[in-house]
């Protein structure tokens, strides 16, 4: 019988198989962080639609949530962003956008919120609640 296990980290995203043959491991690049000083440049300023996620360390649907991310971020072609806020570190957004629960999506459009939603989903469920928001 072969053991899988699949883990993601919150620094980048590690994906491994470890089974009876060895081990394989892939990284993936980190998705941006942003902060409360920087917000304003490259979320509400930016060019194109922003998908910003609020998130902690501690938050266990938020790392599930990551590996989603990932793969908006990949089928993104550069039509829109994908960005992360710590909740915990900056909470001047989690104020300012009345963040009350963990993962919370918001999508910014030309400097505006036009979409949010809270938890976790799978990638397909995700993209039926975005398409009407970003060029998905």
């Amino acid at each position: 019988m072969t053991e899988t296990t699949v883990s993601a980290t919150m620094t980048g995203t590690t994906v491994g198989a470890t089974g009876a043959t060895g081990a394989t491991t892939t990284r993936t690049p980190e998705l941006p962080q942003v902060t409360d000083a920087d917000f304003a440049t490259a979320v509400l300023g930016a060019d194109r639609p922003v998908l910003v996620e609020f998130m902690a360390d501690w938050c266990g649907p938020c790392r599930q949530l990551l590996p989603v991310l990932h793969a908006l971020d990949s089928a993104s072609e550069g039509r829109f962003t994908v960005v992360r806020i710590d909740a915990d570190r900056n909470p001047g957004a989690v104020a300012r956008y009345g963040v009350l629960s963990l993962p919370a999506l918001f999508v910014f459009d030309r400097g505006e919120p036009v979409h949010s939603q809270v938890g976790a989903r799978p990638l397909a469920r995700l993209r039926r609640d975005l398409e009407h928001v970003l060029p998905l």
